[in-house]
């Protein structure tokens, strides 16, 4: 699981991206200010960055600098819009890309995934049953032909993924449907992504062997998983 260091002030912002971010299969660390940032720099690891340019005790650049001489990792700012200094400086500084407030959801995650990808940090590819997901692309095949999911059925199998060994209850997947989609989710629209899932992924649906039922409980990911 690729590990996103999230530096964003503002508080609704960075609740939708650690929400968005999560949704796609992200670990995420936020810090709102350029001291808890440094901070955290020195004693993590993280496989990205995104940082707001404009901090409350100073500046993206002086964190993007931080990184830049501790890790060797991608960094992408977020910026103000029409803020065409700023992108220049913090290009000239390294940053790998910038990324314009306000911006839109899918646009962010491509961008992060093509820099993953660039850096040689892209995700894994995980396969079972003669399914294959490669989490950098958002690629599903099944039995080598692509098959096309929606955003929530996606982020449903993005869920068993990242959790391939745990017991997954209805409750906690009514609260990541709930968080990626923006919207309620009620237990029967759970009852219904989880058929239109099985429906595409599984050679059998009526009998199951990826995602399965544990009865009284929720779900969980079936034996036989690989991750690459």
């Amino acid at each position: 699981m690729k590990r996103i260091f999230l530096v964003e002030d503002d508080k609704a912002i960075a609740k939708n991206l650690m929400l968005l971010l999560r949704s796609e299969g992200y670990t995420v660390t936020h810090a709102p200010t350029q001291s808890e940032a440094i901070d955290l720099v020195s004693v993590n690891r993280f496989d990205l960055a995104l940082v707001d340019i404009s901090l409350p005790d100073g500046n993206g650049f002086t964190v993007c600098t931080e990184i830049k001489e501790t890790q060797d990792i991608p960094v992408i700012f977020l910026t103000a819009s029409g803020d065409e200094a700023s992108v220049v400086t913090g290009l000239n500084m390294g940053a790998d890309d910038y990324i314009t407030k306000p911006f839109r959801p899918r646009e962010l995650i491509a961008r992060i995934k093509t820099a993953l990808r660039k850096s040689g940090r892209s995700g894994p590819a995980f396969e079972i049953c003669g399914l294959n997901v490669d989490t950098a692309s958002g690629v599903v095949k099944k039995d080598g032909s692509e098959i096309f999911l929606s955003a929530l059925e996606y982020r449903l199998l993005l869920v068993f993924i990242n959790n391939p060994k745990s017991i997954i209850t209805r409750g906690r997947l009514l609260d990541e449907l709930w968080d990626a989609a923006g919207e309620f989710v009620n237990d029967n629209t759970l009852t219904v992504y989880i058929k239109r899932l099985r429906e595409k992924i599984e050679n059998d649906p009526a009998n199951p062997q990826i995602i399965l039922t544990v009865r009284g409980t929720g779900y969980r990911l079936g034996d036989g998983y690989v991750s690459k």
